[in-house]
């Protein structure tokens, strides 16, 4: 059988949430969102390799490998970089075999979107290895392994998210600044923290979010406009994210916020 044997390599940022104001819980489950993402030198490396059968047995299930370098994060396919493959796989019709080398920096469970980053590393190196050039069926499979997928997927490093995050306006980069990033050693469940959000909230009212302008600032996000509706929340349920929010402030820092639920800051 012929085959065609085809690899690209890129990396995958981490994010902070500059903003996150979390809104009222939508029909599908999901809470509306309006937040503004930043892109920041930390990352993941990703390799992948696609071997394509050119006679294109269509009856062939495509296999999907991992290797990952760095700590275990589970079964492969509870991975968001191996679903992000096989959604590429059955939503555009591509027939092979996919290899995903991870070398896995971005601390999991710390709000910094590694999962997130590297499902769209994998759609990007997938789509560039198969030359599927469908922007709009991109992000519809982005959007469909989760609400940050679609920033990472972008090309700005600077982005306003709403809905549940997944609808993304691209805006002017914000300007290089070095920005220290505090990880705790704890893990921060997602749900449990909408859980510990909600509870703490009238269910009674409506949480209407404000428009997110873009002339997002440095200056602006420093004198206030920054804003994690999870900050008190977290930090209350977590210790070490309270001492790790007053540990920068005492070092100095203008301005000390979680990013996403967290647990980094």
């Amino acid at each position: 059988m012929d085959e065609l044997n085809r690899v690209a390599r890129t990396r995958a940022p981490a994010k902070l949430n500059l903003t996150l104001l979390v809104g009222s819980r939508r029909d599908d489950g999901f809470h509306e969102l309006a937040t503004i993402f930043q892109a920041i030198s930390i990352f993941d490396e990703i390799e992948v390799r696609f071997r394509q059968c050119v006679n294109g047995d269509k009856l062939a299930k495509p296999m999907i490998y991992m290797s990952l370098d760095g700590p275990d994060l589970g079964p492969d396919d509870e991975n968001l970089a191996w679903r992000a493959a096989a959604a590429f796989m059955e939503q555009t019709g591509k027939v092979g075999d996919v290899e995903i080398n991870l070398k896995k920096l971005i601390p999991a469970g710390a709000g910094l979107g590694g999962g997130s980053s590297d499902a769209a590393a994998v759609i990007r190196c997938l789509a560039k290895i198969t030359a599927f050039t469908d922007k709009n069926m991109l992000n519809d499979i982005a959007r469909g392994i989760g609400s940050d997928v679609a920033f990472f997927l972008g090309d700005s490093t600077t982005a306003i998210g709403t809905g549940r995050g997944d609808c993304i306006e691209q805006i002017d980069p914000l300007p290089q600044r070095p920005i220290a990033v505090a990880i705790p050693p704890v893990h921060v469940s997602t749900k449990d923290a909408y859980r510990a959000l909600a509870g703490s909230r009238d269910q009674s009212r409506s949480f209407a979010l404000p428009a997110i302008g873009t002339d997002v600032t440095w200056e602006g996000l420093l004198d206030g406009e920054g804003i994690n509706d999870f900050q008190a929340i977290v930090s209350a349920l977590h210790e070490s994210v309270e001492d790790s929010l007053s540990g920068l402030a005492e070092a100095g820092a203008r301005v000390t916020m979680l990013s996403g639920s967290g647990s980094a800051s």
